[in-house]
């Protein structure tokens, strides 16, 4: 697959060799151009594309719907105003004409499926939403990767790609795990952190708590998990104000017993990173 370097993403090569085999014929020529996509015959194709750390792809929109699936790194998607952070074997939805950025945490592994308006409806909402991707999903994707972009109609190629798309209508959404660390004293403050969303301590003062420097600390936050120390936090408070909203806690209450000082700013964070309000969220889990 064609690796992207460092930097952000600009004119490159249309066409680079998979390694991948098809029906038995050799590797298959298969374009990293996203554009490429967007007029494909069929209802669905998938671009496999290697990123390397730190490569950013600026806004952009695509006139497909996509899914976003990592095998490899996290990919760190900005979709309007929400942050996702992808890990390994999970998958992110956007629909159609949506504008998000990329940012490729570790050396990125990714396939991404485009797939036709007319075709994603029965797929999933007209939202973005995280996928947890099952064995057989996953297999159906790498698969996918493989076919070249055009490919018959009604064929054994155009079963895999429907079959992929019913998988993913039935996976079910998933809210986003923390990534952990396996250093002893990323660990402590993790678990104190999980234990007690609402903790105020600073990055210094978990640091002092543990025996290291603040820059350690930050450094091991950032190498472990690719998140820093104030996003990971944040998002243990979302994930800890998941259950509470879907249990008819209100806004206001959840807000107070995870520490944020006003319901606006725990309203202003939780969108960003769940793609909706806590109440929205609250209604969603009442109607499921």
């Amino acid at each position: 697959m064609k690796v992207e370097g460092r930097g952000r993403a600009g004119a490159t090569g249309r066409h680079a060799a998979t390694g991948a085999r098809h029906a038995g014929v050799g590797p298959v020529a298969k374009s990293t151009d996203p554009r490429d996509y967007q007029d494909a015959p069929g209802i669905a194709a998938v671009m496999p594309k290697v990123f390397l750390d730190g490569f950013v792809v600026d806004v952009h929109r695509h006139a497909r719907a996509q899914l976003v699936y990592t095998t490899t790194g996290i990919a760190e998607v900005i979709v309007g105003q929400s942050l996702w952070m992808i890990p390994p074997r999970r998958a992110l939805w956007i629909p159609p004409d949506l504008p998000h950025a990329m940012r490729a945490r570790g050396q990125l592994e990714m396939r991404t499926a485009y797939v036709d308006p007319r075709a994603y409806r029965s797929a999933h909402p007209d939202r973005p939403a995280l996928v947890n991707v099952s064995s057989l999903l996953h297999e159906l994707i790498v698969r996918a990767s493989s076919f070249p972009i055009e490919i018959r109609p009604d064929g054994r190629d155009d079963l895999v790609i429907r079959l992929m798309l019913a998988e993913i209508a039935w996976s079910p959404e998933q809210p986003l795990p923390l990534p952990s660390g396996q250093d002893r004293r990323l660990a402590r403050v993790c678990d104190a952190i999980l234990a007690d969303p609402a903790d105020p301590r600073t990055l210094t003062e978990w640091a002092r708590e543990v025996g290291a420097s603040s820059r350690t600390l930050a450094r091991l936050f950032n190498a472990e998990t690719g998140l820093s120390f104030s996003q990971w936090r944040q998002q243990a408070r979302i994930s800890a104000a998941r259950p509470l909203l879907a249990s008819g806690r209100s806004v206001i209450a959840v807000a107070a017993e995870l520490g944020y000082e006003t319901t606006s700013a725990f309203s202003t964070v939780f969108r960003r990173c769940a793609g909706m309000t806590p109440s929205a969220y609250a209604k969603l889990s009442d109607s499921a």
